[in-house]
């Protein structure tokens, strides 16, 4: 059967082992979860997308050459990380879920040829969220247990390639999983081991849950909250994703980049100090954090609610966003730590209802909220208590329905720019799990210090938001 026009072509399916020079050597290797690791147990899977411009590939350079390095750097690279080889599963002799690594086993790799607009693909354009979903594979999920990473990397002759990464939340962070990319390009670059920075820390004792808090959240995610047994072993969806509400029908979805330069950053920053100096209804004035992520997520976040507000009046827009806590707790985790070391923060008010009314501008008062949250943060370092409440909503049906979460995918803080194979730096880094309605943060590419923004939205919605956000960016004195 012929492939439709702008679909990739598959030019194979590979599987590759993780590196050893002597298959007797090869262990079993298993790593039990925490209830870092249940909090996003049925959450989506991670999917990140990364351009990599190179005018003269050919298909024939590519599948000769380019190709070949890749695979066996990644088979270089499995050795640090084999439980990514494993699976997630329920073995009957373990009192949870654990990821289990066995000798042969292997990570998915698919290949593939695309005649689809590079440039345009790897540009901060708007353009149907469907054209991208063809360059991200899908995780393998049965009754009894879910892959943990699949990649697809996709040649555009004469333009470049793309490696599209899917990864499972439920065992690794954004963190974990940038390591491990930046791992793969380390060792595609360099005849030499693994940097330490870049080798995964799996001692899984830094995290003490004496009280079973892990199966308590599992047990939430499978709709008994009440009880702490393991009865959700048998329900045979267990390993099946939660599905969380999308922003709308696939073919009316858009998808762009929006970039906030450290000059915009300045400018917003003088912009709420001024407005929240001079507002005199609240005293004593609690401190408002001023950083680049809680400007930008409160600048985008008010730019949605402009963009959205006659489509979705009836809705609840929630804010909230993920906190790392490995150097938040004490003693502090090493940052290397392979997993979930993130947990939650969310504001459950009604942003639309709150931002009624209010005596300071919008951008002002919803800077007040997520400083608010940061404070809490700072003064709580245990997310046990955050964190049931959370997915106690999530699952809620009529929360689920009746309210969109903006949330924040990805950080500006992964240095994602910087990950080379040997081939030049990105053309373009897009995290695409973000059709529910969160946004995505990535540095700059060009190392200005700026941030660029992803969204989703519909495509009269995306018209407006890009009208506000470069209108209201230019009004701000």
């Amino acid at each position: 059967m012929a492939s439709s026009p702008n679909l990739p072509k598959t030019l194979e399916v590979s599987h590759v082992a993780p590196f050893t020079a002597s298959p007797e050597t090869t262990t079993h290797f298993n790593l039990p979860l925490t209830f870092f690791d249940m909090i996003w147990f049925k959450f989506s899977p991670s999917e990140r997308l990364f351009f990599y411009s190179l005018p003269e590939i050919t298909k024939h350079a590519f599948l000769d050459s380019l190709l070949p390095k890749l695979k066996h750097s990644l088979s270089l690279t499995l050795q640090y990380f084999l439980p990514l080889a494993g699976k997630l599963t329920w073995p009957q002799d373990s009192p949870k879920p654990i990821v289990l690594y066995a000798p042969g086993d292997v990570v998915s790799v698919s290949v593939a040829e695309s005649d689809a607009d590079f440039d345009l693909l790897a540009s901060n354009h708007a353009f149907q969220a469907s054209a991208v979903r063809p360059l991200v594979p899908l995780l393998q999920v049965s009754e009894t247990g879910a892959s943990l990473i699949a990649l697809q990397i996709t040649v555009f002759p004469n333009h470049g390639f793309s490696i599209g990464v899917t990864t499972h939340h439920a065992v690794l962070d954004g963190k974990s999983a940038i390591m491990f990319m930046k791992s793969w390009a380390y060792l595609s670059k360099e005849d030499k081991p693994l940097l330490p920075e870049l080798t995964p820390f799996y001692d899984r004792t830094v995290i003490k849950d004496p009280s079973g808090f892990d199966m308590k959240l599992l047990n939430i995610w499978s709709g008994s909250p009440g009880t702490t047994s393991s009865d959700c072993r048998n329900n045979p969806k267990l390993f099946e994703f939660f599905q969380f509400p999308s922003s709308g029908e696939s073919s009316d979805l858009y998808r762009a980049t929006f970039e906030l330069s450290r000059s915009d950053m300045d400018k917003l920053r003088q912009r709420v100090s001024t407005s929240w100096d001079s507002s005199t209804h609240i005293s004593p004035k609690p401190k408002l954090h001023l950083s680049s992520f809680a400007l930008t997520y409160a600048y985008v976040f008010n730019c949605i609610l402009k963009a959205t507000e006659r489509d979705e009046i009836t809705k609840k827009v929630l804010l909230g966003f993920a906190v790392d806590y490995r150097n938040r707790f004490t003693p502090p985790v090493p940052e290397n730590y392979f997993g979930n070391f993130v947990g939650g923060k969310f504001n459950y008010d009604d942003m639309r209802e709150t931002l009624l009314g209010r005596k300071e501008d919008s951008l002002t008062a919803l800077v007040v909220k997520i400083s608010a949250l940061i404070e809490e943060m700072g003064k709580q370092n245990d997310p046990k208590k955050e964190a049931e409440k959370i997915l106690l909503k999530l699952c809620s049906t009529s929360t689920s329905e009746n309210s969109r979460y903006i949330g924040v995918a990805g950080s500006p803080r992964f240095g994602e720019y910087s990950i080379d194979f040997g081939w030049g730096r990105p053309k373009k880094v897009a995290v695409l799990s973000i059709e529910s309605g969160s946004i995505s943060m990535v540095e700059s590419k060009d190392g200005n210090g700026g941030i660029e923004v992803g969204l989703v939205l519909k495509k009269h919605q995306m018209d407006l938001f890009t009208f506000v956000f470069f209108t209201d960016l230019t009004n701000i004195s």
